[in-house]
Formats: C-alpha cells, structure tokens, sequence
C-alpha cells in the first residue's frame, strides 16, 4: 500500500442512539498516528475544528455533506469515517473510490444487528456498514461500547451527561437504576488505537471489530470521581421515568433515553452473562492493542477537572 494521507471525519457531538464522540476519539486518533509518523487530514464540522496537533491539516466540512468537500480525499490512504449519514454515505463513498482509497474502517455502533430484524427502509448504521462493503474499497467495522469520555463531548448514551454539572452545584448524582445499573465503556484511547490497527494493517480487513469494554456498575464510577475529587458524592436514586424527565429536559431524545434506560437494567441483571460475551470477543481489544485496556479510574484521572 502507498503511503498516504489518513482522512479522519469529525462531526459535531449528536445525542442519537449510538452515536460516538467523533471529536474525542478522532483527536487520540490523530496523536497516535502522527506518532507512528502518518500524515493526518481532518475533515471537521466548524465547532470541531481546533485542538487537532498542529501537523495535522484540518479542512472545515461534514461528511454529512461529502460533495462540498471533495478536496479532502486528495492524495488519502485510507479514512476514519465515523458521523457519516445514510442519505450521503454513497456520494462519500464514490469520492473515496475515485481518489484511489485504500480502506475506510467505519465508526458504527451496536445497532446493526438491532436493525436486520426491521426492513431496509428503517436502517441506519446497517446502511451505512452495508454501502461500504457494497463501495469495492477494502473496509473494517468498528462496533463499539458507549466511550468514556461521551460525557464531556455531549454525545451517547445518556448515563452520566449531566453529572459534572449537578456534582458542581450540590455535589449531588441522581440517577435511574442507581444500585443495580450497569453499562458497558471503552476509553477513547483505546478505542482509537484498536482504529489505528484496522487503519494500517490488512489482519482486520472485512471483519466486524467488536470494540467493547467491560459493563461498569453506575456506583463503580460514581466513586471512581470520589476517590479522584478527594470527597464524598450524594446519590439519588431515581425511577425510570425520573430520569427520562431530567434527560429529556437536557435535549435527549426518546430514543436515546429508552436505549439507556434498557441497556443500564440490561447489563445489571444479565451481567455475568454480558460480562462472559465481553471477554469472549475475537480478536479482543486487549489482543489488538497489546496491552490491558484503560480503566474509568484511568479516565477519571485524566478527566477530573470536568467535575471539580
């Protein structure tokens, strides 16, 4: 393979199902490439377009609206396409094809194999993963878990969105399925580490990457930032619809509500079993990055500011 530029897109932080901090994981992406001595190009919405390295070339446009932005596929190798839409993935798709891309490992979410059980018509990661297996570019999807640091971009799910805001005011987290909730996180980092090996090598090429991390109990990580705060933290537990009220009111659609209110009990009452399809996956995200995943007190460590 000749060595090109990688195209990362960017979009701005979106609240549906499934959707992934492209921004967060793009800017790891980024640093780990350019690490590995690769030349970046960043396609990014406005609001998105700062904070990259200064070696990398950003280019304000949205994969959302390939065409006015045709010039970013120059002289690419490969792309990181994550926030791409349904309605124009093709018209992305016919750019990359044209400027003799070499692979495009999509940033999709667990919602394909939800979405094979309704017609066609209905799709939205399914038809996005499909037009890129139909484009004759070489390709990986990447499936992963909810990423930790969605909470400070604003993107899915909704579990902990607005915590720092409510431990800054009262010191206070309230939250459905407070003792029995679970849900499943991978850091941003590795997440974009287990992109950057799809990205250059070929062992992942026409796979499906399940990206997943293990379900963390919500009290886990209420007292992760505890322990990093130095403080206690007040804990409220809510009802189900409690919580859809306070999510609805911070911009959450239905949607998204309803698959974190699913998942959060899901995970807590079939967690041996999640846990067990987890540490099943092959080739694992341990395998492919060669070395432990990063933990959320990882992440909180990191991250702690965004609560003080």
């Amino acid at each position: 393979m000749t060595e090109g530029i990688f195209l990362l897109t960017v979009v701005s932080p979106r609240r549906g199902e499934g959707s992934s901090p492209t921004g967060i994981v793009g800017r790891c992406l980024a640093r780990r490439l350019l690490a590995m001595g690769r030349r970046v190009r960043v396609m990014a919405e406005p609001d998105q377009c700062d904070g990259w390295p200064d070696t990398v070339g950003v280019m304000e446009g949205s994969i959302t609206r390939p065409l006015e932005c045709a010039r970013a596929f120059d002289g690419v190798e490969a792309v990181f396409l994550a926030g791409a839409h349904p309605s124009t993935v093709q018209d992305a798709l016919a750019l990359a094809r044209n400027a003799a891309v070499s692979k495009v490992v999509v940033l999709s979410s667990h919602g394909p194999e939800y979405e094979e059980a309704y017609p066609p018509e209905t799709w939205f990661w399914l038809a996005i993963e499909k037009a890129v297996e139909r484009s004759g570019v070489a390709w990986t999807h990447i499936r992963p878990s909810a990423v930790m640091g969605a909470v400070i971009e604003g993107t899915y799910p909704a579990t902990g969105t607005d915590w720092p805001d409510t431990l800054r005011a009262d010191g206070v987290v309230r939250e459905a399925f407070l003792n029995q909730g679970h849900y499943p996180f991978i850091h941003e980092a590795d997440l974009a580490a287990v992109v950057a090996a799809a990205l250059i090598g070929d062992d992942y090429t026409g796979t499906v990457i399940e990206a997943v991390g293990p379900p963390l109990s919500t009290l886990s990580r209420i007292r992760s930032i505890a322990a990093a705060l130095g403080r206690d933290i007040g804990t409220v537990d809510l009802t189900a619809e409690e919580g859809r009220a306070i999510w609805r009111r911070l911009g959450w659609p239905d949607g998204a509500i309803d698959v974190t209110l699913y998942a959060l009990e899901e995970y807590g009452a079939r967690f041996a079993e999640l846990m067990q399809w987890t540490l099943d996956q092959r080739p694992s995200v341990q395998d492919i990055i060669g070395r432990p995943l990063r933990t959320y007190d990882d992440w909180v460590g990191e991250n702690i500011d965004s609560f003080r």
